[in-house]
């Protein structure tokens, strides 16, 4: 939308422009400005949950892009990486929601400003049985998404990921 007005604001600068000795100048100057204000908010902000943790394994917990967020699979570890509530897929999906709360709250988000969840579970059954919790998470609206069974996630113990990709309404 930002976009939108900011093209509109130039065309209509350029029209005035018509009737300006100096609209070369004034174009240039216009011009300048909107790739400062557009590179400004689309510059990417990261986001490191552990940051000891997702350097040795290669990632950023999130990256928001103007009004966008995407966040990477939360998975039920503690601060050094070790799994936790192994064989608990309830738990662990407690766990992943209790990280991704953390990362919304540090860009001032809810789950209600989430737009995408998708789930990875190596237990579908089992997730099938526990997915009610996911009402005491999204009160007003759920996500798009998909569930998904995969046969592995990056450590054995690990029986639930969760992603999201969210957007932050101005």
């Amino acid at each position: 939308m930002k976009k939108t007005f900011l093209i509109a604001t130039f065309s209509l600068f350029l029209f005035g422009c018509n009737i300006n000795p100096n609209k070369e100048a004034r174009i240039q100057k216009l011009e300048t400005e909107i790739q400062q204000i557009i590179v400004k908010v689309e510059k990417p902000e990261y986001f490191l949950l552990r940051p000891e943790v997702e350097k040795a394994y290669g990632y950023s917990h999130a990256v928001k892009i103007g009004n966008d967020i995407k966040i990477s699979g939360a998975v039920s570890m503690d601060d050094e990486g070790n799994p936790i509530a192994i064989g608990d897929l309830g738990q662990q999906m407690k766990n992943c929601y209790a990280d991704l709360e953390k990362i919304l709250n540090h860009y001032g988000c809810t789950f209600d400003d989430v737009v995408v969840e998708n789930i990875f579970t190596t237990n579908m059954p089992l997730f099938l049985e526990n997915a009610g919790y996911r009402t005491t998470i999204y009160k007003n609206h759920f996500p798009t998404g998909s569930w998904l069974g995969v046969k592995e996630l990056a450590l054995p113990e690990f029986m639930i990921e969760i992603e999201l990709e969210v957007h932050k309404a101005e």
